[in-house]
């Protein structure tokens, strides 16, 4: 529009030239032809919009924004209107406490209270997005900074709302999960009121007090102790049992060789050694008897 008001200038002071100055009334005709020129030009230019990928255009005529969204690509429209472009991608929105993390500098995370008067630090991103038909009611009833006033806002509200029903160690561990769940069909149902769709809700980061998380790691400590007593207590069980049947297979074999050996076996198995002796190579023969055995000593090379 900025170029067509210029030209519409330039053929006002055309049609003018006359009576403002006798130099211009030579130019009469350039300023004439010039101005008619940029008038159409930006007339056109004005009459035709694009709106990018992922973006819908919301158009405003004289304070009054119209319910039609104009889509990706060139629409053709009133030359008077002005076009509010919103994106319709996934957008996150991150509060953390690591300084410049997230939208906000500095530490933006978000510190609540849980049910047994603790304070938790957690650090949180949303991930959501603009429904492309609200977008004419988000602009007529919030405005083009609908992430401060709602995505932020309505977050941190029931972040804080929510936390109190869960005690600090559980957040942090056995019901995270559960406490994820319920924030993100609360914050659901008033982005949804809002014009906005909610995509996910990720808690990056639950941070506990100092005293509870040195009890936490105190219990943990110890459960690994209680661990590693009672592995060493099998392994001594086991070892115990193993030499418990050792003993037990010595005394069997006692037992055996005390009620079952007799003296014709024994001469039978010294008779078996001494032929083994006698046979092998490069052996001397030992032959010892027993008194009353019968048998002599007999030594020889062979």
């Amino acid at each position: 529009m900025t170029l067509a008001f210029f030209g519409f200038a330039l053929l006002i002071l055309g049609f003018n030239a006359g009576r403002l100055s006798p130099g211009l009334e030579r130019q009469r005709g350039l300023l004439t032809l010039g101005g008619a020129g940029l008038l159409l030009v930006g007339l056109a230019m004005s009459t035709v919009v694009q709106v990018g990928a992922g973006q819908v255009g919301v158009q405003t005529l004289f304070g009054k924004v119209e319910n039609q969204v104009l889509p990706p690509g060139l629409s053709v429209v009133n030359p008077l209107v002005d076009v509010t472009r919103f994106d319709t991608r996934t957008q996150n929105y991150t509060m953390s406490a690591v300084r410049n993390e997230g939208q906000q500098s500095g530490d933006d995370a978000i510190r609540v209270l849980s049910a047994d008067g603790l304070e938790v630090v957690i650090d949180l991103t949303v991930l959501y997005h603009v429904v492309p038909a609200q977008a004419p009611r988000i602009l007529s009833t919030i405005g083009v900074d609908y992430q401060d006033k709602i995505v932020r806002a309505i977050s941190r509200t029931r972040i804080r709302d929510n936390a109190v029903y869960y005690d600090a160690v559980a957040l942090y561990s056995t019901r995270r999960d559960e406490f994820q769940t319920r924030i993100l069909n609360s914050i659901e149902k008033d982005f949804r009121a809002n014009g906005l769709q909610l995509d996910q809700l990720l808690i990056r980061n639950i941070q506990l007090p100092q005293s509870v998380r040195a009890s936490i790691e105190s219990k943990i400590s110890a459960e690994q102790d209680a661990q590693k007593m009672q592995f060493v207590l099998q392994k001594e069980k086991q070892e115990a049992e193993r030499r418990r049947i050792e003993a037990q297979g010595l005394a069997d074999y006692q037992r055996i060789v005390n009620t079952e050996l007799t003296d014709r076996l024994l001469q039978y198995e010294t008779i078996k050694a001494n032929q083994a002796i006698a046979t092998s190579p490069n052996a001397k023969v030992i032959i010892m008897g027993g008194r009353g055995s019968g048998a002599q000593l007999l030594i020889g090379d062979k």
